[in-house]
Order: structure tokens, then sequence, then C-alpha cells
């Protein structure tokens, strides 16, 4: 556990399937102690909907309720911002981060961050992100990719991206859909040098 607040990790959350990507990311964070600040972008409202029948609450507080209800997860500090909102203190590179994660991330995102485009505040931190040369994690979450998706995601990397497709694995040997998603949680916290998923790493061929 943190025994010491250390700065926020930002956690962005697009239109991509796959909430529950950010679901988890949220409890394992907010369980080893990690401040989050989080923006979602609008679509993801027609996505909790389509997936899950859920309605998230636009107004902020409501809104971060709503998530650690889905963790289940009552501790720790959740601050969610309007995506319209981009004054918000995050916004600025004056303010501090360990770093963002974008999970999921849509390919209309990465072609928005790609081109350098910050039309709402969850691009405006990736892209403040990728200017401080602080750690900014993509998690796309989409198949196939085509020619523009792979050269966006390419450009992305070249910037100083760290691109971690939502591609689960099986050596830890999963039994639920939750350890396949637990596995990229891991793999993506990974990238910002946090291991807080309780995770079955690999320790080499069993004898």
């Amino acid at each position: 556990m943190v025994t010491s607040s250390p700065p926020p990790i930002v956690l962005g959350v697009t239109g991509a399937s796959g909430l529950l990507y950010a679901v988890r990311a949220i409890k394992f964070l907010l369980q080893a102690g990690y401040p989050i600040q989080l923006v979602a972008s609008k679509a993801v409202h027609q996505v909790w909907q389509a997936e899950c029948g859920l309605a998230m609450p636009v107004l902020p507080d409501k809104q971060a309720l709503f998530w650690r209800e889905q963790a289940q997860v009552w501790d720790g500090s959740l601050t969610c911002h309007r995506p319209t909102d981009v004054a918000a203190a995050i916004a600025s590179g004056s303010f501090r981060t360990l770093g963002m994660v974008i999970i999921p991330c849509s390919m209309s995102t990465v072609a928005k961050l790609a081109a350098g485009l910050s039309s709402d505040l969850l691009e405006r931190v990736a892209d403040v992100h990728l200017k401080e040369n602080r750690p900014l994690v993509v998690v796309p979450r989409e198949t196939p990719f085509s020619l523009i998706h792979l050269q966006n995601l390419t450009q992305l990397a070249m910037a100083g991206a760290r691109i971690v497709p939502a591609i689960p694995a099986w050596y830890h040997r999963p039994t639920t859909i939750e350890d396949l998603v637990d596995f990229v949680v891991a793999r993506a916290l990974d990238q910002l040098g946090l291991d807080c998923v309780p995770l079955k790493r690999w320790q080499g061929p069993v004898s």
C-alpha cells in the first residue's frame, strides 16, 4: 500500500467497447491508494447503456459514485471531470501526475491524438502528457486494425506514448473474464511502474 499520497493518475475512458477494463483499473488503483483523476468521453454514456443497460450520471460527483459502485471500492480519492471542462486543473502542464492511461481507447481518440487535436478535456490532457514527456499509455480496443489505425498508433508511439492493446494472455491460467481483463490492466499499469494488480506473472515453464 502507498503510505503517502502520490501525484494522481489520470484515467481517460473513451467510447470503445470494454468498459470493464476501466472499472478494474479503478478498483486496483484505489485499493492501492493511488488518487485518480477521471475523464470519460461523451460516448461512454452510450456504451454503458448499450453494453450493460446502465445510465452513467453526467454530474461529476454522481459519476464518481457510479464508478465506485461498479468497482465496489469506497476508499481512496476519485475525482471525475466533465469532458467539456477544458479549464480543469488536469488540463494544465503545471498539474503534476504520475501519468495517464486511456483505457479503453477508441480509434477515433487515437486518430485525434495522433493529429494533435484537442477537442475535449480527455484529448487535451493526453496532449499535455505528450508535450510534458510524461507517461501516456493507450489501450486500444479494436480489431482488426486498418492501415490508418496502425499508422495512427505508430505516430503516437513515435511521440512517446506506450501502446498496450487489449490482448489477454493465458499462461496465468485465467478462469474468469475478470482474469483476462486484469492481465491487460496489469500490463497497462506496468508502463507507469505500478504493480498493484494481483497477477500471476510468468516465471518460466513448469518443470
